[in-house]
């Protein structure tokens, strides 16, 4: 058979292949079984997930299938033909266009039993169903304390808010449920300042932190600031009596570009000074069920490893009854945590270590000199840490996460070594979003 004479068959076999396959339409009826863990509804059709943002078990609705999603597709909601039970009007009114909630159309009572869900579903898929879990804690609205936002210029107007589902497209929030007052009665302000700030087609990523002694604005742009631009965020910062603002250009190191006063927050009556975009618990009232937590977890232990320790959330707390050492990666919250503990003459009472525990983890040595082990990590978690946990002689270890799948699989490196989980608390400080805080006691 020659090379043309091949090719045909293959058309034709290519063909018959087509023809037995159901086509999916482009709108279809759908029924959403489940909530999965990103937030999205999830219903099938003709045998492939699909994943709806903003919808609830039970609804029936009528979708636009989108781009592949996995092994399945997106889809958008059309129209509710038929609302699930439970399903309420979310209060606010820019939801659904603006991807920073996820939940707010769930009644409360069943949100907070999907919360609680997620972090059972992480637990049992690692074998780990049958350990205690305390009641979920909540933090109320208007609360968050740092956020993260983008401000945009095009067609002659300026945008200030937060990303739509899983796109750049930036939504202008105009008001915001979640926020702390301190952020937004920052909004308007900065709103009203940036114009002066960006060109056409131009946007900046905003880190705005509610600090003890006033806002810490930091602001990450491809380019330094000019001069006009310096006296226009001089003027924000007076007018919106903020501590410092901050600009990032791409490629260089923060700029301080106004500096009222240290950007400070206090920790078991130790103040620290932030650095700009430092990380932070996005609530008080979650770092406070954390704090007491982790308190509570090692009050026995008197040689403690905070690791990931940040600014020193944990780390001051615990050094009221231990001597603490505080491992972090980076160099600024390190630097602040040190300094911290040398003004209020703590001496070796506290102790800190820059570096990266994702690349250079503690050593089963090196851990002979605690008897107890904190750990913070990212979403991505402390495998390669646990894992060496796992063969140390460490008496007790508290794992705090803010990612249900990575701290089971942690807590079950941890179990395989010999731990015994005492209890884990699931504390829900990402109001409305699918992420979950939990923390959990592990001892040998």
């Amino acid at each position: 058979m020659d090379s043309g004479t091949d090719r045909v068959a293959s058309q034709l076999r290519m063909q018959r292949r087509r023809s037995k396959q159901r086509v999916i339409p482009r709108v279809a009826e759908v029924v959403i079984d489940s909530i999965g863990a990103r937030g999205d509804g999830i219903a099938h059709l003709e045998g492939r997930p699909l994943y709806v943002p903003f919808s609830q078990a039970g609804d029936r609705l009528r979708v636009r299938l989108e781009a592949p999603r996995g092994e399945g597709l997106a889809a958008r909601i059309v129209e509710v033909l038929a609302p699930g039970a439970g399903r309420v009007a979310p209060p606010c009114p820019q939801f659904g266009e603006c991807g920073g909630c996820a939940l707010q159309h769930i009644a409360d009572g069943l949100y907070a039993e999907w919360k609680v869900a997620q972090l059972r579903t992480a637990l049992a898929r690692r074998g780990l169903a049958e350990l205690p879990l305390q009641p979920l804690v909540r933090v109320p609205p208007g609360t968050r304390r740092r956020a993260a936002m983008v401000a945009e210029r095009t067609g002659g107007s300026v945008r200030l808010g937060f990303h739509a589902r899983a796109s750049h497209r930036v939504v202008d929030a105009t008001g915001c449920l979640v926020l702390s007052p301190a952020l937004m009665q920052l909004l308007p302000r900065l709103r009203d300042v940036l114009p002066s700030l960006l060109s056409e087609g131009e946007r900046i990523d905003i880190t705005a932190t509610a600090a003890e002694t006033g806002v810490d604005l930091l602001l990450s742009g491809r380019r330094p600031p000019a001069l006009a631009q310096r006296e226009a965020l001089a003027r924000l910062a007076t007018g919106a009596a903020l501590a410092r603002v901050t600009w990032l250009a791409a490629g260089t190191p923060g700029e301080p570009i106004v500096l009222h006063r240290a950007a400070q927050m206090t920790f078991a009556g130790i103040r620290v000074d932030l650095p700009p975009g430092a990380f932070l618990q996005p609530t008080a009232e979650g770092e406070s069920a954390l704090v007491r937590a982790v308190v509570e977890a090692m009050r026995e232990c008197r040689r403690v490893a905070d690791l990931y320790s940040g600014v020193g959330t944990f780390t001051f707390p615990l050094a009221r009854n231990a001597s603490v050492h505080a491992v972090e990666g980076d160099a600024d919250a390190a630097g602040a945590l040190a300094a911290a503990g040398r003004r209020a003459m703590l001496g070796a009472r506290v102790t800190a270590e820059q570096r990266d525990l994702a690349h250079d983890p503690l050593t089963v040595e090196e851990l002979t000199r605690f008897d107890g082990v904190v750990f913070d990590p990212p979403r991505a978690g402390a495998k390669t840490q646990s894992e060496i946990l796992a063969r140390s002689s460490v008496a007790a270890v508290v794992a705090v996460s803010c990612d249900p799948a990575t701290f089971a699989r942690d807590a079950r490196i941890l179990v395989d070594g010999g731990y015994r989980m005492l209890s884990v608390t699931p504390i829900d400080q990402f109001l409305w979003s699918p992420h979950l805080e939990a923390v959990a006691v592990f001892q040998r």
